[in-house]
């Protein structure tokens, strides 16, 4: 779904479309680590998908972008919200929010390369965390 003169929209309407994206890239990524459990799957996806796991991976990922991304990211984080984070603070919702805006944007220029690369940095930043996390509380479970 290319849309020409994305520089025109709005970086709340790309980060509407990166949610969706990104959420998607990760359910199939928790997918492929053959977990069926439902319950397991939307905790471990919610470890990805929640703005403190955003807002990290952005904040990893931000020098390896393009100039050009850079001051998408920095537009994103940058502008009004009418609304506020429901559990995070608003420095970290401004950033979860640009890098769903990068996200969307990649997937509305159809810079397919770009978005698979940057969600599997995304993968590789939040899974570290997630994995790290995950295994701490099993071992305080012991």
């Amino acid at each position: 779904m290319k849309i020409e003169n994305l520089k025109d929209v709005n970086t709340a309407a790309l980060a509407y479309m990166g949610d969706a994206v990104y959420e998607q890239a990760v359910r199939e990524y928790i997918l492929k680590q053959e977990i069926h459990n439902t319950n397991k799957l939307h905790h471990m996806a919610t470890g990805f998908v929640k703005a403190s796991a955003q807002a990290g991976v952005m904040k990893a990922m931000f020098d390896e972008l393009t100039e050009q991304e850079q001051k998408l990211v920095k537009r994103a984080r940058n502008r009004k919200y009418a609304t506020k984070a429901k559990n995070a603070d608003p420095v970290t919702y401004k950033w979860a929010t640009a890098f769903e805006a990068l996200v969307g944007y990649l997937y509305l220029a159809e810079d397919d390369e770009r978005l698979a690369w940057v969600l599997a940095r995304a993968m590789e930043i939040a899974g570290g965390r997630h994995v790290k996390k995950t295994e701490k509380e099993e071992t305080d479970q012991e």
